[in-house]
């Protein structure tokens, strides 16, 4: 069996406890239905007392299923049945579930709660986990779970929402076990037998001296084979992958796929070790910018709930469909400078889709792979020539042979070598065109400080239509009218 993987059979309970909900669910709403249609009739009075044991089943199931597998079930619902199931889940078990929803979610989750209720939710939160929350909550509940944890943790909780959501420090969770290095494994044994459990993910324990600055770590497989009286000092491991609370989390990333970690400590300016950051964090941290990045490639300004509101759906997608109706406005005035070109050959308006489809695909092509090589950090503007001329190498290559192959499927239809010769020219052009703006567009976003993934896919699509159309019914008017 794969390490760390569920047992069958504890996948086997999860999916059937999924199944009851939703069929839990669906009994719920046909209740609901016939209550509704009954009114005050006789035959609506046993109503409630169903509907109060099928809420006392489904309390039992969400209480017995993981905080991420509620969550994913609150994510499918309506807004109505969501807030009814919602009301079900235990109160201490709402922050975890809080942590695990997306983000359009927990808000219309947090916007149905009081302050008590929120405080309640957020107690038994690591400092970590509360920062992660924070900006969703309302302010006023915030100062009172700030006022409600013990000094240390208020300190805690104050260092992490003092980092923003693209550094280490956002990451970083407190909960280490550190040991000193003077110590002998037997006593280091000791004190872990003290604990109650281990922090999550724990692979490796952090020696720190008296001043509780950083020397080395002491991996656990090391401390189960090696005898009980050497000392940690002899057995550490001294050359670790440190992180800083202020680097970027994306470097972060890179450090934990390139070097195969599980935690890696997090140490500040003076060398202190002020916490970790954990393998689960990152996965999350992953997803969480994959997710962006696709929604911000499609215009999407966030993360949308899928039965959020009519406004609230406009509001998100209003502004790139704003761009898009002003260059599907530009691409229709190209088309009609040559109105009369089309009008006297006919042809013309068949084949300028496929020239404009064509160099559309190639330049997303061409800009998804910058953009992904950006995030990797891959690419810098220094190299920028080699890119350019690369990616137009590839065009050309692109456009002799499939502007050939269409060139050749026009003079079959059309029995003409000049429309021929033109669509393969026109087809050549445009991907040229698709690749330089497919490496210019993200260049010069980073040039300008901003996301190169944002609406990119709209810019190439709305380039190549224009420039296709261009291109090809300018040729066509030069060359055979």
């Amino acid at each position: 069996m794969a390490e760390n993987a569920i047992p069958t059979t504890e996948l086997e309970q999860l999916q059937r406890y999924q199944r009851d909900v939703q069929e839990l669910l669906r009994r719920r709403r046909l209740l609901t239905s016939l209550a509704e249609e009954a009114g005050d009739s006789a035959s609506a009075s046993d109503v409630p007392t169903a509907l109060e044991r099928i809420d006392v089943g489904l309390s039992d199931k969400l209480e017995r299923m993981h905080p991420a597998d509620v969550a994913s079930i609150l994510e499918a619902l309506p807004l109505e049945e969501r807030l009814a199931l919602w009301n079900l889940v235990k109160p201490e078990s709402e922050g975890d579930i809080l942590l695990e929803v997306s983000d359009a979610v927990r808000e219309s989750l947090i916007a149905s709660m009081d302050s008590d209720e929120l405080v309640a939710a957020t107690e038994n939160l690591e400092a970590d986990e509360i920062a992660d929350l924070a900006p969703d909550l309302p302010a006023g509940v915030v100062a009172d779970v700030f006022r409600a944890l013990p000094v240390e943790e208020r300190e805690q909780l104050r260092a992490a929402m003092s980092y923003s959501e693209d550094m280490v420090g956002a990451l970083m969770d407190f909960d280490v076990v550190a040991v000193r290095e003077d110590v002998t494994l037997e006593v280091v044994m000791r004190y872990m037998r003290r604990l109650d459990e281990l922090p999550d993910h724990t692979d490796q324990l952090f020696v720190v001296n008296r001043e509780e600055r950083f020397l080395g770590a002491l991996p656990l497989k090391r401390l189960i084979v090696s005898d009980l009286d050497d000392t940690v000092a002899r057995v550490m491991v001294r050359e670790v992958v440190t992180l800083g609370p202020d680097d970027k989390a994306k470097e972060a990333t890179k450090a934990f796929e390139r070097y195969d970690l599980i935690s890696a400590p997090v140490v500040d300016d003076s060398g202190r070790l002020i916490g970790r950051v954990t393998i689960d964090k990152v996965v999350d941290y992953i997803r969480e910018k994959s997710e962006n990045e696709a929604l911000a490639q499609a215009g999407l300004h966030e993360e949308e709930d899928l039965f959020s509101s009519v406004w609230a759906s406009v509001k998100n997608r209003w502004k790139w469909l704003a761009i898009n109706l002003v260059t599907a406005f530009i691409a229709s005035r190209v088309i009609g400078i040559f109105e009369n070109s089309i009008e006297r050959l006919v042809a013309l308006a068949t084949l300028m889709p496929i020239v404009a489809g064509i160099g559309g695909n190639s330049g997303n092509q061409t800009i998804t792979m910058i953009v992904r090589s950006i995030a990797l950090g891959q690419v810098q503007l220094d190299h920028a020539k080699k890119l350019f001329a690369k990616e137009i190498g590839v065009a050309m290559a692109n456009g002799v042979m499939w502007g050939g192959i269409l060139g050749i499927i026009a003079y079959l239809l059309y029995a003409s070598v000049s429309l021929s010769i033109v669509m393969t020219v026109a087809m050549m052009l445009n991907l040229s065109l698709a690749a330089i703006m497919g490496v210019a567009i993200p260049l010069a976003m980073i040039r300008f400080g901003r996301d190169p993934a944002v609406g990119s896919s709209v810019l190439i699509t709305a380039v190549t239509d224009s420039g296709g159309f261009f291109i090809f019914l300018g040729l066509a008017t030069l060359f055979l009218l």
